[in-house]
């Protein structure tokens, strides 16, 4: 009795799970615009800076984990609609291995069966850009591609979002960062996604440009779910760079420096240098900026300006002071080195490395 009821049960799982399976695989079938990922989304390159990335907004909970994809010195791309995520993986390797953005673009969508229900934007690390919009996407759906980039869009308002984002990443000055976070916001403005905004991300990739040069995420930013999320996410990269960007920029000047590529390492300071003067309330950004072009003997004069004006702010932190003392001994204005020192010391006089400066700055004035 017990063994008949156990294989009725088990009849019954069975044949529900059959059920199941025949449900899910109609859905599979017949896409619908519920089940896709309708957004907006940017793949862009910067051939100078060798930077590659994905800006996205969407009416889609965390589009960031679903949509971009990129790989530093080999290309980006935004899977999207009714995404399919092995195009992200996929196409990078095949990209990795030197194929052109239309070969890549065709090898994907030639072995989808379900290609007419997707989207895709490819750009490598040339700048030569590729997209694809399927039959069936969500009207208004389309893509427009350019120099450097490629935009695409589907359930959108119309076909101005996307033509609202290339002509702002082609008009917009800045890093690729801030071009792409442009372009974002200009797609809102003319309409965006039709069902309204949920989450946004922004990622960008360059060598050795993630935290400590382990490895290439140099922006890797999420806004999964918000009223504003291309708001939210241009707050967020704003502290970004203030926390993060400015020391990566330091980083990779001085690593050039050291292995003796001089030529490109001024470029990483000067990025560096433009983030503290982005924001000229923070004071304790253009100490860090400050020391360190200090510490690499580099743009001596706009750190001098940089920390005189921290002091300005914030005249109470010896660190401050210790900073336009060093500045002041490498322009050897050693009058002005001792009395900076002299006043780090007085703000902090346990600190042994001031005082073994001070002593120095006094041996080679008198030498």
């Amino acid at each position: 009795m017990f063994r008949r009821a156990t294989q009725y049960r088990s009849n019954i799982c069975f044949h529900a799970l059959c059920s199941f399976i025949l449900f899910a695989n109609s859905l599979s079938a017949q896409p619908s615009a519920a089940d896709g990922i309708a957004t907006f989304s940017m793949v862009a390159c910067d051939t100078s800076s060798r930077e590659l990335g994905v800006a996205v907004q969407s009416k889609f909970l965390a589009v960031g984990s679903v949509v971009p994809w990129a790989q530093a010195e080999v290309g980006a791309i935004a899977t999207q609609a009714w995404g399919n995520t092995s195009y992200g993986p996929k196409g990078l390797e095949l990209l990795a291995s030197g194929l052109s953005v239309e070969k890549v673009l065709e090898a994907l969508t030639h072995e989808d069966e379900s290609r007419a229900y997707r989207q895709i934007g490819i750009v490598d690390a040339r700048g030569k850009s590729a997209a694809f919009t399927g039959k069936q996407t969500s009207a208004y759906a389309g893509h427009l591609t350019g120099d450097g980039f490629s935009v695409q869009g589907n359930l959108l308002a119309g076909q101005e979002v996307l033509q609202a984002m290339a002509d702002s990443f082609r008009a917009a000055h800045g890093t690729l960062a801030e071009r792409m976070l442009a372009a974002l916001a200009a797609g809102q403005r003319a309409g965006g996604d039709r069902r309204g905004q949920q989450s946004a991300a922004l990622l960008v990739v360059r060598r050795a440009g993630g935290y400590g040069g382990f490895n290439d995420r140099y922006i890797d930013l999420r806004v999964d779910d918000h009223a504003e999320p291309i708001k939210e996410l241009a707050r967020l990269f704003a502290l970004h760079e203030q926390a993060v960007q400015a020391t990566t920029h330091l980083r990779l000047g001085a690593e050039l420096k050291k292995s003796k590529k001089d030529n490109l390492a001024p470029r990483e300071f000067a990025r560096a240098l433009r983030i503290a003067q982005k924001y000229p309330t923070h004071h304790a950004l253009a100490n860090r900026v400050a020391w360190n072009l200090a510490a690499q003997d580099e743009m001596l004069g706009e750190a001098l300006t940089l920390i005189e004006q921290a002091i300005a702010l914030n005249d109470t932190t010896a660190d401050y002071w210790d900073t336009l003392a060093e500045i002041r001994a490498r322009l050897r204005q050693y009058d002005a080195a001792i009395a900076a020192q002299t006043k780090a010391l007085q703000l902090d006089p346990s600190r042994q490395p001031f005082q073994e400066r001070l002593q120095r700055w006094k041996n080679i004035k008198k030498d």
